[in-house]
């Protein structure tokens, strides 16, 4: 069947129905007074295929009487989107809206909220729930599957998203090295003026020298001496959220700024910064959505985000989405030194899956 009917939308026509992905839906999302911090992150996630399975799946088990939850408000949108009729179109995130800032009170207003906080919060709060449901399922005689796992079980969201990170410190009088895991959901980096991803994560593993009032005190020389410590992954997620930290705070103007420096991202990346013992350290992983914040600070500005989807590119703004080329995802990057500061659109979450 053709779509391309007078009714057919830009978006479709752009597309082609030869070419339009069978079993796939783009759909903008309305905003609700500022909410573009929210609907940006859901579409990333949406496009996020093993996430976006795990939540539909999620759906499917619901029991009917369910207390409402931010998960099942996050299933049934999801599911909404995915049970389309239409290709292409608007849907509106009202419940899950409702549900967030009745549960969150730093989201139960109608101000511009910062999209990497959310995210996290996301992420943490259905990982919670998925644990707190597994522990009552055990609680009533439902035989679970569990992964022997000395702390609670990794849920899905940790399945798709944690990574470990290890933190070695070296005593530079008897040599030993101790280390400390520690898990991640993304990874915050910070970011200076034209460099890249990849000189953002080696800033983050570099070696710092602990001394003067700073020393280590070591278990084995049983005194304090200088150390080397630095941070390296050892875990590599399926799937690496990247956060730039663009926001910065300025003590003389008592608030944040944006830092809109150009920081290149490439539409592939292997990490380096893995330590000797990590497992897999040379998974390659493909840009998958980017999150973007346009404009000048954390409270004023918008938020859009680019995803990939069967091999092309879309930009969701709200309930616009358009078709991008490729090419376009430089404009993204930030804006050189010589160039007006602060007022750009920006990369600001990056989302790489890995190459199975």
């Amino acid at each position: 069947m053709s779509l391309m009917g007078a009714s057919s939308s830009q978006l479709e026509k752009e597309i082609g129905s030869e070419q339009f992905p069978a079993n796939e839906h783009y759909f903008g999302l309305v905003n609700f007074g500022n909410t573009c911090y929210c609907n940006s992150v859901l579409q990333t996630l949406y496009f996020c295929r093993p996430f976006r399975e795990k939540v539909l799946h999620y759906k499917q088990h619901l029991k009917s009487q369910k207390k409402e939850t931010l998960l099942t408000c996050l299933a049934d949108l999801f599911y909404n989107v995915a049970t389309q009729k239409k290709k292409v179109g608007t849907v509106a995130p009202k419940k899950f809206i409702t549900r967030l800032r009745k549960e969150n009170e730093l989201f139960d207003n109608y101000m511009q909220q910062d999209a990497h906080e959310f995210l996290n919060y996301l992420l943490n709060t259905v990982a919670d729930l998925l644990t707190a449901e597994k522990k009552s399922a055990q609680k009533n005689g439902v035989e679970v599957t569990t992964n022997t796992n000395t702390k609670t079980d990794p849920t899905w969201v940790h399945e798709i998203f944690q990574g470990t990170l290890t933190n070695e410190t070296r005593c530079l009088n008897c040599e030993t090295v101790s280390s400390k895991d520690e898990d991640f959901l993304d990874l915050s980096v910070d970011v200076e003026q034209n460099t890249s991803i990849t000189h953002c994560l080696r800033g983050f593993s570099n070696t710092e020298t602990l001394c003067a009032e700073h020393k280590y005190y070591c278990e084995v020389c049983c005194s304090k001496q200088e150390a080397q410590k630095r941070m390296r992954v050892k875990k590599l997620p399926q799937i690496l959220a990247l956060h730039l930290k663009r926001f910065k705070y300025m003590e003389h103007l008592n608030r944040y700024i944006k830092v809109s420096y150009r920081v290149v991202f490439p539409l592939e990346l292997r990490l380096f910064n893995t330590s000797d013992d990590a497992y897999n350290p040379e998974r390659m992983y493909d840009l998958l959505a980017v999150v973007v914040h346009c404009g000048s600070g954390p409270n004023r500005g918008h938020y859009i985000s680019i995803v990939k989807s069967h091999g092309f590119w879309l930009l969701f703004d709200d309930d616009i989405v358009d078709k991008i080329d490729a090419s376009q995802i430089e404009e993204f990057y930030g804006l050189p030194s010589d160039m007006q500061k602060n007022s750009s659109e920006s990369g600001y979450i990056l989302f790489y899956q890995s190459r199975e």
